[in-house]
């Protein structure tokens, strides 16, 4: 079996750098933003982090994607003869489909709040009674979609380790059998 460690490097890292930037800002960022001061000052600090960190997410989630085919076109053959790796990539691909869907529409909402600068907000998702109607509807959203990013990068993440697993000759001969008398 030939190898292809520069994509799985490209799929790991770049997962890894998606899945943990996201839940340090879930974590960290956006609760600690209320320390800023005032509310327009929290709003502030939260909007300035999230531009400063989508940038270097999507150039992760790109590296990420990047990989991911590499290791498609590289586990072809594979795919072919191991029961349990077409419906691994399956899995994969559509939690995949998942993360990209939620960290888009996480970023539209991102921009709707990060458009009005200075927004007043009680932390990096909790609006006050003085933030604009428009901008509370997406900071509520983006409280639960904070939650939702890292978990499923998070899943790619396990799934990505049952992945490995299969790549074990021991694994790779039964399901090779597996398949064959199936």
């Amino acid at each position: 079996m030939a190898r292809a460690t520069l994509v799985h490097q490209m799929h790991d890292l770049g997962l890894a750098a998606w899945f943990g930037g996201t839940l340090a800002n879930a974590v960290a960022l956006n609760p600690a933003a209320s320390a800023a001061g005032d509310a327009a000052s929290v709003g502030a600090v939260t909007n300035d982090a999230w531009d400063r960190w989508t940038p270097v997410n999507a150039a992760a989630i790109g590296v990420h994607l990047i990989g991911a085919a590499g290791l498609v076109k590289h586990d072809m053959g594979r795919a072919k003869v191991q029961q349990g790796v077409p419906s691994m990539a399956v899995t994969k691909t559509a939690l995949t489909l998942v993360a990209l869907g939620v960290t888009g529409y996480s970023r539209i909402l991102g921009r709707r709040v990060s458009d009005h600068r200075a927004v007043p907000a009680a932390d990096g998702t909790t609006p006050t009674s003085t933030t604009p109607p428009e901008v509370a509807a997406a900071q509520r959203q983006l409280k639960l979609l904070q939650w939702v990013v890292p978990a499923t990068t998070g899943a790619l993440v396990a799934i990505g380790a049952f992945a490995a697993e299969q790549y074990r000759p021991e694994e790779v001969g039964r399901g090779a059998l597996q398949r064959l008398l199936a």
